[in-house]
């Protein structure tokens, strides 16, 4: 459930801030002094990544409020029938 929020809140953030992020990225894992040109299809891809995080995300935290919802609904049940 933390993974994915996690996961979730760096996909709005890469989705937000995708050129900054992947020339970042490139930047710091690079050897080479010069920065390195990236095609315009890996921002594309970066972008797309980051909204399939924030989708992961999201479903994970609505799963998690279903299932507390669902607590709250049985513990009534539950306590009539002791």
């Amino acid at each position: 459930m933390v993974l994915r929020t996690l996961l979730g809140l760096f996909g709005v953030v890469e989705f937000v801030f995708t050129r900054r992020l992947v020339d970042g990225a490139m930047a710091w894992a690079s050897a080479e002094p010069d920065p390195v040109e990236l095609e315009p299809w890996v921002y594309t891809v970066a972008r797309l990544e980051g909204l399939v995080f924030m989708v992961w995300g999201l479903r994970a935290w609505r799963g998690a409020s279903r299932l507390a919802r669902r607590g709250r609904e049985a513990a009534p049940v539950a306590a009539e029938s002791r």
